[in-house]
């Protein structure tokens, strides 16, 4: 008998006891830990099994190893010992892409005739994969979120350039990195742009990126398995790992107990983290205060609300991008500048419309005129009005500089009411569209005239005193938030 005809019947050998060991074991133990195997080939008594990850390996042999031996002798497969191996040309363990391992019709018959009649047969929820190796599954990225696809602009540059300096795979430089802002501002786009970076530079490291809702999940159903050991394990063995939106973590305190955990772990070991969330750590209301403390302890980013040039710049590259997709399609000019000015909060909003526009001159075979743009985004544009109030603006701003609302729109003209007060018509007269008697009604019934000098007065303060203008864009972006 040839060396491939002895493989063939061995492989068909090594079918036949999979079968056993799925109803000896049960479909939960055979989906996590046999499944993945591999049979190589039998070598002077010793079966050789290719594994995924050595944590696998070991688990098996530990737990398994016995058993498989004894099914193979059953079969007539003369062995001594079972060895599990990681293939030298195995693919890297960037498990950000990780997928289940596809099984064949019959095992998943089998698996789930097991699960409705076995007690300890599980079958993971659609939400998460189960505890198998060491190679962590991580939630899928999106291809169209890479740094090629990032706009750059002053609000967003720094965390740009950290997250790039990140993705070079070189030293532990800053750890955690740890970026926030609002939504739709760009920290999930540079996340996986982090991970498909370093899967192209370093593909020997194990990059895991899922959300704080993922790793919680993942955490109640170790403990629900009883195999809190496994959880502990997996999560150490990452190279990188990246947990978006950890705010949603805050008041779990079990989850926020292992989160803590992990994290020491990892930055001992001179793993990099990166962490996201809609706001500063200090700012995350019942999370931990040691979990503040270490995520502090790294780089915090902010990403800054877009202004009107990132915007643009935003809306132009993605208009490049449906140059393929529409054909002759033709944009007048305006249309951009008009949208990146009304659509100011949201990034997620802003393509959502471009796109909309696209797609209904398209198949309404017209060009996109402001018309049309006015006419096709109708919604969108009144949602996106700003409808701020002047009693909104001067809560905030009287809140901001600590003094009573009352004192700052009464008659006193003493500095720390006069300033804030100043500060306040400013923002009135930008961020709504009142106009100057009216706002001046709202401050004590001053004159329109002394809105202007106001106004005019922090206009000039905003160039020459670096304070003011700080206060002006911590309030406006707290205003739009």
């Amino acid at each position: 008998m040839t060396q491939q005809q002895l493989g063939e019947q061995w492989n068909k050998q090594w079918g036949a006891l999979k079968e056993t060991l799925l109803e000896t074991i049960g479909s939960n133990n055979f989906t996590n830990w046999i499944e993945p195997l591999e049979f190589a080939h039998v070598t002077d008594g010793v079966a050789l099994f290719h594994v995924p990850t050595n944590f696998l390996g070991n688990y098996v042999s530990q737990n398994f190893g016995d058993l498989i031996l004894h099914k193979l002798a059953d079969h007539g497969i003369n062995v001594r010992r079972v060895h599990f191996q990681v293939p030298a040309k195995s693919a890297p363990r960037t498990s950000t892409r990780s997928a289940p391992r596809a099984k064949s019709g019959a095992y998943q018959a089998r698996a789930r005739a097991l699960s409705s009649s076995t007690p300890d047969a599980r079958t993971p929820n659609t939400g998460g994969e189960a505890l198998r190796d060491d190679t962590l599954p991580g939630a899928p990225l999106d291809s169209r979120f890479t740094f090629d696809t990032f706009v750059v602009g002053k609000p967003n540059e720094l965390a740009h350039a950290a997250a790039k300096r990140v993705a070079e795979g070189g030293p532990v430089t800053f750890n955690p990195l740890f970026l926030y802002g609002g939504v739709g501002l760009g920290k999930t786009h540079l996340m996986h742009a982090v991970a498909h970076e370093l899967q192209t530079r370093r593909p020997d490291l194990n990059v895991v990126y899922l959300s704080a809702e993922q790793f919680m999940y993942r955490f109640v159903q170790a403990l629900r398995d009883r195999k809190m050991m496994d959880f502990k394990e997996l999560f150490r063995s990452v190279d990188v790992l990246m947990v978006d939106d950890v705010q949603f973590i805050a008041g779990k305190d079990s989850t926020q107990e292992e989160f803590f955990h992990t994290f020491n772990a990892l930055v001992d070991q001179r793993k990099q983290i990166i962490i996201s969330a809609d706001r500063a750590p200090g700012e995350i209301k019942n999370l931990e205060d040691r979990i503040k403390s270490r995520l502090q302890c790294g780089l915090v980013v902010d990403l800054h609300p877009t202004d009107y040039e990132l915007r643009l710049g935003i809306l132009q590259t993605k208009v490049e991008q449906y140059r393929n997709d529409y054909p002759g399609l033709v944009l007048n000019d305006g249309v951009l500048e008009f949208l990146a000015h009304r659509i100011s909060t949201n990034v997620r909003v802003l393509e959502g419309a471009l796109t909309r526009l696209f797609a209904f001159a398209s198949l309404v075979g017209r060009e996109i005129t402001m018309k049309l743009t006015q006419d096709c985004l109708a919604d969108v544009l009144r949602a996106s009005e700003r409808k701020l109030t002047v009693e909104e603006i001067q809560r905030k701003v009287s809140d901001h500089y600590n003094i009573r609302l009352s004192d700052m729109i009464g008659p006193k003209r003493i500095r720390s009411y006069a300033r804030p007060r100043q500060v306040a018509m400013y923002l009135c007269k930008k961020m709504t569209s009142r106009s100057l008697p009216e706002i001046g009604r709202r401050f004590g019934g001053r004159d329109h005239t002394t809105v202007m000098h106001g106004v005019k007065r922090i206009e000039e303060l905003k160039i020459q005193d670096g304070q003011i203008a700080e206060d002006l864009e911590l309030l406006r972006r707290s205003l739009e938030a």
